[in-house]
């Protein structure tokens, strides 16, 4: 045999048909962040699960529609791509579960990646080094708090904070070069700032107190 021919030979066997891995591709339309349908057959997205349709989550002090969020990201990240799916298995609600792809990349890890979607334990550890980097980098919904999507499934929702009349929330922080600045609730590091008393930080009631106290506001 030739090694033209045992290349070829290789390269068939190696193939997803070849392999009995079912192989769905044409254009997508996003259902939410982990399911997409291909010729009217509804794909979910192996090892990830995304924030439901209608969930919030909470991003730098403000509710937001993580749900609708990660659907949007899905269909901007495969614009006009056509998605070619390997089918990994079928679930209970008769949907094909599958790694699916959109320009070369990995649909299920990107959303991971980029904090759009969990891995999805129970199921896969296959994404979760992604999840850990997206932790890390607070990108997606890990810029605030949010509830995992199997849990806000089982009726598990954020805890509505309740803000006390006078409640002194305005965070004083003192910078590394010891510059004085405050950061009032909703403000892009509120939620990611730490006072430590111990080093002089503290909260303010008022604007007026801490500007009175030497603070200025944070630009963000």
């Amino acid at each position: 045999m030739s090694r033209t021919i045992k290349f070829a030979t290789l390269l068939l066997l190696a193939s997803p048909a070849a392999i009995g891995v079912e192989v769905m591709a044409g254009r997508a339309f996003v259902i939410d962040g982990d399911t997409i349908e291909i010729h009217g057959q509804r794909i979910r997205l192996h090892g990830i699960d995304a924030p439901e349709s209608g969930q919030s989550c909470t991003v730098l002090g403000k509710r937001s529609r993580c749900g609708l969020e990660a659907a949007i990201a899905l269909s901007n990240k495969i614009g006009n791509h056509a998605v070619q799916c390997e089918q990994k298995d079928i679930d209970r609600y008769k949907r094909i579960v599958a790694i699916c792809r959109a320009g070369g990349e990995n649909l299920n890890a990107w959303m991971v990646g980029e904090g759009w979607a969990l891995a999805y334990r129970r199921y896969s550890p296959d994404y979760i080094m992604q999840e850990d980097n997206a932790s890390r980098s607070k990108v997606g919904i890990w810029q605030g708090e949010f509830i995992a999507p199997w849990d806000w499934r089982r009726g598990k929702r954020l805890e509505a904070k309740q803000t006390q009349p006078g409640a002194c929330l305005i965070k004083g922080n003192i910078s590394r070069r010891g510059g004085r600045i405050y950061h009032v609730p909703g403000g892009q590091y509120y939620s990611r700032t730490r006072i430590n008393q111990a080093q002089g930080e503290r909260l303010f009631c008022t604007e007026a107190e801490a500007r009175a106290a030497g603070w200025r506001r944070s630009k963000r």
